[in-house]
């Protein structure tokens, strides 16, 4: 017999009747990968539950934070909250819990953050619209635009307001409604313009694709095209930047002054709802004080009422917009 074929023959009968061993290996059991894979879906799952329960604590702590505030301001401020606070400036001894209201407040508030929103839509439209439009996304200096504006959004309010005071000094400018505008303008003016960059980037660079392709030029198109797509984020960018400016104290501590009565010029000291709060509290008379929670929570349904004007033009001109 050919020892060749003797071999083959020998091996052939080896692997035939060799026992199959079970799918798992050698010894049974589950494959390794197989473990290793469940251990990691039961990883992730685990991590997605405590990220899950994170979640709903954190919205459960700003939920609670409103409710809160709303209800601390309500029970202490409502009791002194009278139609005379609204409708009467301080008269003599107001603060000593005579009679009189805080009207001198609620205008000068309106007039300071109004005059200012209106120099930082002046300002921040055509920075943003240059940024996104007149220059490539992604630019160098596009980005170094943007940083310095996040960084001029994060430095503290009386900053602001003691670089105005200094720039009124320059001027020989003494404190007043103007100053109060400047301090407040440079205040809200980083806030708007990264709101609105934010939602000018948005816009679908398709639209602006066509419209170039159409013939028009770069300005028709940022006004005609960019600014119309935007222009729910536009609005709601300038009302929150007005909403800064009303409950803002600091940077119009030192430049905007006070006064009993309402501004008549720019260049009269205004008062401001947030100051007026901070001399009511300051009085040692309990009367006085509990006034100061009533003009708390006439600035709180101020903010509020900006808040919901803000989500209703949204709403509205959202349906406009080509997505």
């Amino acid at each position: 017999m050919n020892p060749e074929r003797w071999e083959e023959g020998r091996t052939r009968k080896r692997i035939l009747t060799t026992p199959a061993q079970p799918a798992g290996g050698a010894y049974g059991g589950r494959p390794s990968g197989l473990l290793a894979n469940r251990g990691r879906f039961e990883w992730r799952k685990a991590e997605e539950r405590i990220f899950k329960v994170l979640m709903v604590v954190s919205t459960a702590l700003i939920l609670l934070s409103l409710v809160l505030i709303l209800v601390t301001v309500t029970m202490k401020g409502l009791p002194a909250l009278k139609l005379s606070m609204i409708t009467q400036t301080p008269k003599g001894g107001y603060y000593l819990g005579k009679e009189g209201g805080i009207l001198n407040a609620i205008v000068g508030s309106l007039y300071l953050a109004g005059g200012a929103t209106l120099v930082a839509i002046a300002i921040s439209l055509p920075v943003v619209l240059y940024l996104n439009v007149y220059t490539k996304r992604g630019s160098a200096l596009a980005g170094l635009v943007r940083f310095s504006l996040d960084v001029l959004w994060g430095i503290p309010s009386i900053v602001y307001g003691a670089f105005g005071f200094s720039i009124m000094l320059f001027f020989g400018v003494g404190a007043s409604l103007l100053g109060g505008i400047i301090a407040v303008s440079l205040l809200v003016l980083p806030i708007m313009c990264r709101a609105m960059d934010e939602v000018i980037r948005m816009v679908p660079e398709e639209l602006t694709d066509a419209s170039y392709a159409l013939g028009t030029t770069r300005w028709e198109t940022a006004v005609k095209i960019v600014v119309r797509q935007a222009f729910p984020g536009i609005m709601t960018a300038i009302l929150i930047a007005f909403g800064r400016g009303v409950g803002d104290a600091a940077s119009v501590l030192f430049t905007a002054g006070y006064s009993d009565g309402i501004p008549t010029s720019l260049m009269r000291p205004a008062a401001t709802l947030p100051l007026a709060i901070f001399f009511q509290l300051g009085t040692p008379f309990p009367e006085v004080q509990q006034r100061a929670h009533a003009s708390a929570l006439i600035l709180t349904i101020i903010i509020l009422i900006i808040s919901i004007a803000s989500r209703l033009l949204t709403r509205k001109y959202t349906r406009y917009i080509v997505k």
